[in-house]
């Protein structure tokens, strides 16, 4: 017995000093501390003792599986300190990977089809003044729209009397106003960006929401222009086979103006009972028209010489229709759950 322990003792440290890792060690106590460990080994034979030997091995194998016990767990605090202590082998904690908000995408997406259309995207100011927002575009005093209850005014004092009162934007269209007077004709922008309305909120409606304005001004635009881009657009954001359909309107910054509709790319106007037409077969989508005479007037730009077109249109309802969303406040309520989809 006594040849055996040394020989353990011996081969105990000898085998401490080669352990460098987490699974060296654990090999250790397997071998030394596990069920057919050698020591257990040597228990067993402590029965066959006589009486005294087996008091005296007994007490000496108890203090030497204490002893082994120690020695592995002091090398598994050395090696807490060491380099090695982390596994590169160990699979990592699942961490959530970020990502562009759906409405985002949507309008990067809308621009990018009319960058290819050789627009250039030119993003505005969220705080307006009356001039840029209203009059520039020839939307009068008494126009419902300047109401203090459809605007977000703002209570900021405003150094040019002339331009009225600051307010969060209403629509993206002074982009129109503030491009005109810095770039000259010809000229093809759309502009992407928040705008504030008070609006009650429900499934459809927003006090907060996104829109893209385009316009496009030469010597020679026509209409006609006009319902090519928007054709085309359209074919590249929903569907190769989507068409188009014109509602004349009022806008007061256009003449003649126009609303857009698109054939339902989803039945394609054959089921009474389709989820997005409702059986219709055409689907509002934007505002448009020919920019009118005044607001080029207003913009010094020669009304006589330049002619252009504008259309509206917003960022959410695109993306509802496109992806199948039922609801507007879901783009706002920040459940993970809804946006991971995307």
């Amino acid at each position: 017995m006594d040849a055996e322990v040394r020989r353990l003792e011996e081969e105990l440290q000898a085998d401490l000093q080669k352990a460098n890792t987490a699974e060296d060690i654990e090999a250790l106590r397997v071998k030394y501390l596990g069920r057919k460990a050698v020591i257990n080994q040597l228990f067993a034979k402590v029965p066959s003792l006589s009486g005294e030997e087996k008091g005296k091995w007994g007490k000496n194998l108890n203090l030497l599986k204490n002893k082994i016990t120690s020695a592995i767990e002091e090398k598994i605090k050395g090696l807490g300190s060491a380099e090695d202590k982390i596994d590169l082998s160990f699979p990592a904690k699942k961490f959530d990977k970020g990502s562009t908000h759906i409405v985002s995408v949507v309008s990067q997406e809308i621009c990018s089809v009319f960058e290819k259309l050789g627009f250039t995207v030119v993003e505005g100011t969220e705080i307006e003044n009356e001039w840029h927002n209203f009059s520039a575009l020839n939307i009068p005093l008494d126009h419902p729209s300047r109401d203090a209850f459809d605007t977000f005014y703002l209570d900021i004092p405003q150094k040019n009397a002339q331009n009225g009162k600051f307010l969060l934007r209403s629509h993206t269209s002074p982009s129109q106003a503030r491009v005109m007077n810095i770039i000259k004709p010809p000229l093809a922008v759309v502009s992407p960006g928040r705008v504030y309305r008070p609006d009650q909120v429900d499934a459809s409606h927003s006090f907060m929401f996104h829109q893209v304005e385009g316009f496009a001004i030469s010597e020679d635009i026509n209409f006609a222009q006009l319902k090519g881009v928007l054709l085309n657009f359209v074919r590249l954001f929903f569907a190769p086979d989507t068409d188009l359909r014109f509602r004349p309107h009022f806008f007061p910054f256009t003449e003649p103006s126009a609303e857009v509709d698109i054939s339902c790319f989803i039945c394609k106007g054959k089921k009474e009972k389709c989820s997005l037409c409702k059986g219709k077969g055409w689907i509002e989508i934007l505002g448009c028209g020919m920019i009118h005479p005044k607001v080029l007037k207003n913009c010094n730009i020669d009304p006589k010489k330049y002619r252009g077109f504008a259309f509206g249109m917003g960022v959410e309802r695109p993306a509802m229709l496109k992806y199948g969303i039922n609801d507007i406040r879901l783009f706002y309520e920040n459940d993970v759950k809804f946006l991971e989809q995307f």
